[in-house]
């Protein structure tokens, strides 16, 4: 499969309040300028879609009502699809995490990321304070409160489980700081991990 060799497929993560959404919108808008074909996979909404055909499920919260075994499945299926696109560039925007009342579950387990195989994880951060001030400023999200600590310990698990993603495929991390009114460097940085800054190799 040519494609696999030619597609450089790059996992976006990041916590609510990170600006992640508009980080990566910048990203689409350089390489599109750059002529480079680009794609983007929200994982949460390919997954919907599949369950939409195949579980009959209307309201995405419903997802969460279906059984492991069955959540399983679909995150296959969603992988496969999102791997089968042959951009020159295919972004996967995606959680590192769930939290569920059992804990904190892998938002790209094994399974997924067998069939992705990415060539490198993007880590969107930035400072507790400007996450907290950020959510606080939403209105459009119906989001719960939390305190700049649970915030830190949020970026904290985000880390360990992309650290362990990293070392199931043998592929880098980049820390991306998405500072106040610096989206544009933020960006920049993206596509410079992804090797298409001015056609040179990406350095890590």
């Amino acid at each position: 499969m040519l494609y696999l060799a030619e597609s450089k497929r790059v996992i976006i993560v990041g916590i609510p309040g990170v600006g992640k959404t508009t980080v990566v919108s910048k990203v689409v808008e350089i390489l599109k300028a750059k002529n480079i074909s680009v794609s983007v996979s929200i994982f949460g909404t390919v997954m919907f879609d599949e369950a939409k055909k195949t579980k009959g499920i209307q309201n995405r919260d419903d997802l969460r009502k279906l059984t492991v075994k069955e959540q399983k499945d679909l995150q296959s299926m969603a992988a496969r699809k999102i791997a089968s696109i042959t951009d020159e560039a295919v972004i996967v925007d995606t959680h590192a995490f769930i939290s569920t009342k059992e804990g904190f579950y892998p938002g790209l387990p094994h399974n997924v990321l067998e069939i992705l195989m990415p060539d490198s994880f993007i880590m969107i951060t930035a400072r507790p304070e400007e996450i907290y001030n950020r959510r606080m400023k939403d209105t459009t999200r119906n989001r719960d409160i939390v305190s700049i600590d649970a915030i830190k310990k949020e970026l904290d698990v985000t880390s360990a489980m992309l650290s362990t993603c990293s070392i199931l495929c043998g592929s880098p991390i980049k820390m991306v700081l998405n500072t106040e009114g610096k989206i544009e460097e933020a960006a920049k940085g993206i596509v410079s991990a992804m090797g298409f800054n001015n056609g040179t190799n990406h350095s890590f």
